[in-house]
């Protein structure tokens, strides 16, 4: 059965433009933004100098006439102008305009040959099979319907930080959200905002903290802690029924499933963590066997 096209009405738009906006950008995201092609789309993210997420959004190169070259920033609406005057202190003398599309909306699950005019669609950067996402004008975006339920429900099953329910600011490194899986960061652009707290984590061995899907025995609720032989192991963001995103503690998760003790959450609800289909990483075995039982 065919999605039904979304408007996000949790995401906005912003413009990126000028003679300096490529160079601009490079230098302060996540992303190798210098080799993005007109017409493509990457998934990126701003960092506090010590390397934490401020926000994350997706980037779109437009066609540049002349000189000028634009992007189109898909960001969440609630940060939306925190965002803007942080680029706006990151300017400088850089000939570079950034304005907010008030014109433009963000859509979901439109197929391309359905587009209305003047609507840029493109696949998820993250993972393809969470369908397409589009730039699209106000009034074509408002024929569309607004309940994000079963989106959100097919994002969290397939265990997709969402900006404002997992993700938040200055709370996670882009390894906790996983930017190193979900083509979020490049290792091999030069400097940009925290790039060297980035750089280390890559080189670890191994990552403490991971977002990962979840799966209990009763409803989840956002914010419900997780523990495992009486000690915390994380904590529950974005929630659809029984299915969930969570913040796990890996090394203490791993000890806990080792020695027979459950997850569960304060309450009393057994969690089990399920294997998201774009791991990169190496899970410890006693997650990794559990999470397969999960699936």
């Amino acid at each position: 059965m065919p999605m039904q096209p979304i408007h996000l009405k949790e995401r906005a738009v912003i413009e990126i433009a000028g003679a300096d906006a490529r160079a601009y950008l490079h230098s302060l995201v996540t992303q190798d933004i210098m080799n993005l092609p007109a017409g493509q789309t990457c998934w990126a993210a701003l960092l506090t100098p010590q390397g934490k997420i401020l926000f994350d959004f997706f980037i779109h190169a437009l066609s540049g006439e002349g000189n000028e070259e634009r992007f189109l920033l898909d960001a969440p609406a609630s940060r939306r102008d925190a965002l803007i005057t942080r680029m706006t202190m990151y300017r400088l003398r850089r000939q570079v305009t950034i304005t907010p599309r008030e014109d433009l909306a963000v859509a979901v699950d439109l197929a391309e040959d359905a587009a209305p005019g003047g609507a840029i669609v493109y696949a998820d950067p993250r993972y393809a099979e969470m369908g397409t996402r589009a730039f699209l004008p106000q009034e074509a975006a408002a024929n569309f319907a607004e309940d994000a339920t079963a989106w959100h429900a097919r994002r969290i099953a397939l265990g997709l930080p969402d900006s404002d329910g997992d993700i938040g600011s200055q709370k996670l490194f882009p390894h906790e959200a996983n930017f190193d899986c979900l083509n979020g960061v490049s290792f091999t652009k030069g400097c940009y905002v925290g790039q060297e707290v980035v750089s280390r984590m890559q080189h670890r061995t191994t990552v403490r903290n991971r977002l990962l899907p979840v799966l209990a025995d009763a409803p989840l609720r956002t914010g419900m802690v997780i523990t495992g032989a009486e000690k915390r192991m994380g904590e529950i963001s974005s929630t659809a029924d029984e299915r969930a995103i969570a913040l796990i503690r890996l090394d203490r998760a791993a000890t806990a499933l080792e020695n027979g003790e459950p997850l569960k959450t304060e309450e009393g609800i057994s969690i089990r963590i399920t294997l998201p289909p774009w791991i990169c990483f190496e899970l410890p075995d006693p997650i990794r066997r559990t999470a397969q039982e999960a699936r």
